[in-house]
Parts: C-alpha cells; sequence; structure tokens
C-alpha cells in the first residue's frame, strides 16, 4: 500500500495548563508494565482532497488535541523506572513531554480498507501509529522509559481519514482511552477553541485500596518475567487476514432468553448479557476454525472485567487508569462442539461472571500465574466491548464508516468486540486469522446462525 508520510507533528497540552506531575502505578496497571499498546482506527467517509483537510480540519483537530491533553496529560508522558528496584510511574513533563501526531497520506483502496469482507492486515498495518522508542534505545540513558501513545491521521484524498490512536495499556484500559478520544472528538466538532463540556478524568490513586501489597508482589513478578529476557520468536506466520462480522440484535436476544431459561430450569443464577452471548459465539467458531480442536479435553476463554462499579466502595466511572480484572472460563470440549455448544459456552461464561459477586479481587494473588498456566492451551481472548460506543465517536465529520482494533494480532485467538455500526443492539466481531482459518471461521459464523 503506497502511504506517505507528510509530518510528524508533536502536541503537548496548552503552555502553562498542566504542572510536572508523577501519579503512581496500582496493583491494576502494574500487571500490564511490559505488554505493549491497544491499538484502534476509526474510518470517517471525507469526500474533499487532502489541501482541503490540510487547511480546514487539521488544524482544529491538532488544537482540540492539545485541549484535550490538558485533562489527559499522562497520554503525552511515559513510564518512568520501568526496570529498577524503585517503584514505577506515569509522568509528565511540560517542558520535555509531548504526543506525536503523524500526518500521512495513502493511495489505497479506502473502500477495502474500511470494510468488513476479509482485507490484507498487512496493508491495514501501516495507518497504526508506532509509538516512540522507549528513551533507553534511542539516546544511551538506560532509564527505558516508556513513551505511553501516539496518533496518525491517514487522509486518502477525496475518500476518507483514518484516525489512529495507539495507547499503552500500562496507561489506562479501553474505559479511560474512549474517554480521551470522546473528549478529543467533542472539542474538535468545537472548532477546537474551547475544551468540552464532558466529565473530565479522575486521578487520585487513593480510591484504589491495596492492604495486601498486590503492587508490589505484581511487579516482582513483571520484573521476573522481564530478567527472563523475552520470549522465543514465534514462527513465521503466514499472510493474515483480518474481518468482521456481524450478530443482529433478534439473534442475541433470543440466546439470552435461552440461557435465562436453562438456567432457571437448573436452578442456576446466570448472568446473560449481550458481552455473554457474543463471547459465547465467537467461542464457538473460532475452536471450529482450528485444527485439532476436536482432540482437546477442554478449553479456555479470558477475558478482562470492569471493575469500577464492582469494588466496594466503587470508585467514579471517570477514574483514569486501568481497574480490570481477568475473568476464566473453562468448558468441555465435548459440550462446546454439540449442537447446543453456543448455549453451552454461554452457560460457562455466565456462571463465571455471576461468580465475580463472591468479591471481585478474589483470588487477586494468583492471577498472573494462572494467565501464565493456561497460555499454552491457546485460550480466546477477548478486547473491546459493545459499550464503549466507538461507533459514536464524531469529529464534525460524521460518524466512523468503521472501527478496527488491529492489536489483537499481536495475541493469538484474541477476538474483538463492538457494538454494530448499523443496527441498534447488535455486535461486531473482529479477528485476524490466516486464510484458512478465517475461511472456516466465516463458514462455521454462517451455520451456526443458521442453528437459531
Amino acid at each position: 500500500m503506497a502511504i506517505r508520510v507528510l509530518d510528524r507533528i508533536p502536541v503537548s497540552p496548552p503552555p502553562g495548563s498542566v504542572p510536572a506531575t508523577t501519579l503512581p502505578l496500582t496493583f491494576f496497571d502494574a500487571s500490564w508494565l511490559f505488554t505493549g499498546p491497544v491499538e484502534r482506527l476509526f474510518f470517517f467517509s471525507y469526500p474533499h482532497p487532502t489541501p482541503h483537510f490540510l487547511s480546514h480540519h487539521l488544524p482544529p483537530l491538532l488544537s482540540s488535541l492539545s485541549l484535550s491533553l490538558r485533562s489527559f496529560f499522562p497520554l503525552a508522558g511515559r513510564v518512568d523506572r520501568p526496570l529498577s528496584s524503585d517503584p514505577p510511574a506515569l509522568s509528565f513533563s511540560p517542558s520535555s513531554h509531548s504526543l506525536t501526531l503523524t500526518l500521512a497520506e495513502s493511495s489505497a483502496d479506502f473502500d477495502l480498507l474500511s470494510g468488513d469482507s476479509p482485507r490484507h492486515f498487512a496493508e491495514l498495518y501501516s495507518l497504526v501509529p508506532q509509538l516512540p522508542p522507549s528513551s533507553g534505545d534511542d539516546d544511551g540513558d538506560g532509564d527505558g522509559s516508556i513513551p505511553l501513545a501516539a496518533v496518525q491521521v491517514t487522509v486518502f484524498p477525496s475518500r476518507g481519514i483514518c484516525v489512529g490512536l495507539s495507547v499503552h495499556h500500562v496507561a489506562c484500559d479501553d474505559s479511560s482511552s474512549m474517554h480521551f478520544v470522546r473528549s478529543w472528538a467533542a472539542a474538535c466538532r468545537l472548532g477546537g477553541a474551547e475544551p468540552p463540556a464532558t466529565a473530565p478524568p479522575f486521578y487520585d490513586r487513593g480510591v484504589i485500596a491495596d492492604p495486601n501489597g498486590l503492587c508490589s508482589k505484581t511487579l516482582a513478578e513483571m520484573r521476573q518475567l522481564a530478567a527472563n529476557g523475552p520470549p522465543p520468536p514465534p514462527p513465521e506466520k503466514p499472510p493474515l487476514l483480518i474481518a468482521s462480522f456481524s450478530l443482529g440484535r433478534d439473534w442475541i436476544e433470543q440466546l439470552k432468553q435461552r440461557v435465562t431459561a436453562k438456567a432457571a430450569e437448573n436452578g442456576l443464577a446466570i448472568h446473560s448479557s449481550t458481552f455473554v452471548a457474543a463471547c459465547a459465539f465467537a467461542w464457538i467458531c473460532l475452536i471450529k476454525s482450528q485444527r485439532g480442536f476436536a482432540d482437546k479435553k477442554s478449553a479456555h476463554l479470558l477475558f478482562s472485567v470492569e471493575c469500577r462499579s464492582r469494588l466496594n466502595p466503587p470508585i467514579p466511572e471517570e477514574y483514569f487508569g486501568n481497574c480490570l480484572r481477568p475473568c476464566f472460563v473453562e468448558a468441555k470440549m465435548a459440550d462446546l462442539v454439540e449442537k447446543d455448544g453456543v448455549l453451552a459456552a454461554a452457560m460457562a461464561i455466565g456462571r463465571a461472571i455471576k461468580g465475580l459477586e463472591n468479591g471481585v479481587l478474589e483470588g487477586a494473588e494468583g492471577w498472573m500465574q494462572k494467565i501464565l498456566s493456561i497460555l499454552p492451551e491457546g485460550p480466546m481472548s477477548v478486547a473491546g466491548s459493545p459499550r464503549f460506543q466507538v461507533y459514536g465517536t464524531d469529529f464534525g465529520w460524521g460518524r466512523p464508516k468503521k472501527v478496527d482494533l488491529p492489536s489483537i494480532e499481536k495475541t493469538p485467538g484474541t477476538v474483538s468486540l463492538a457494538e454494530s455500526s448499523d443496527e441498534q443492539g447488535g455486535v461486531e466481531i473482529g479477528l485476524v486469522l490466516p486464510k484458512d482459518e478465517m475461511d472456516a471461521f466465516q463458514s462455521c459464523f454462517y451455520d451456526e446462525l443458521k442453528l437459531f
């Protein structure tokens, strides 16, 4: 794909608006220290040539980004001391920190890249902003501080615009990053001259209680993993495709009703939701798209659960940072591959979520080891959620035509979930697979729909 970089622009909060600030990591943040960024692409139709964008829309896009960074300043900062014995922290220095916006132009087929059908992942990935290298990599000072965010805006002349955002997971979760995106988009719609009337982020780390020293224990585990050196490089991957599949509201409601009825029939308390239904369907299709699945005795599913409202006491929805815990699901393979496998999967997921009511932090000291223990089993994992309403993002050019989450490629077996772009109550499932597995997933997807 032909892509040309036009400029790289450092963007900071308005001068004098944010003092030098340090935010300690919590135990929710610490487990993401040596992972990578969450990458999201927003595609918008835009029927104007590049010069029109540069003169009419780039200035408010930049000024609104600066205004938004006044509230979301950690995204222009770094993580300090990730490898030292001192506790690492998010830091922002107005004299030395900024977020880089890469401005690019592409001659690729915008309609193909922003579609749902399988398309070449490598072409899409050229639209993803890359985080700058850690400071120890390029200037030799050895502190290894990690940049936290980057933006890329790619213009497809007279066809569309792609706004790409990469946010290192140690900075925040999807709830916080989408809070930032909504704030930036709202400021841009106002012309970039004033901040939007959106709720500001909440930074008080004191609301995350840690009486058992989970943060220091998690950091010790992460540093031990880092000390063991990087894992061996994975075998070379075949060319990958990225695609999206949509589940309609009527199908989702039908499965939710069946889960509720089955639970009542067995006297069980089950959590039934749109998320559960979509996860169950994706899980079954992904299992059946993989070779040798029938030889396994069990299957595993791993996803993150939002904890802001589940903590005791609850913390503000606007809390900026990570506030997620892993949820583990295991089911017998024999149950999942039967005709009612989707229902069996939904029941297993619903039971696991319901079990969190016993205490959302229960077993927290063992989360990391449990994750490491099931990774060899090839679990399906889930990124994103319909509740983030990514298709409500509007910078002044209308709703996105398409939203993708390319970072799911980094962890095999990961699917993304978002609300449907064209149907209230529907769900969009995204995934990255080699062609043969993508063909098998697609075939299974439509076969399973016929069973309902």
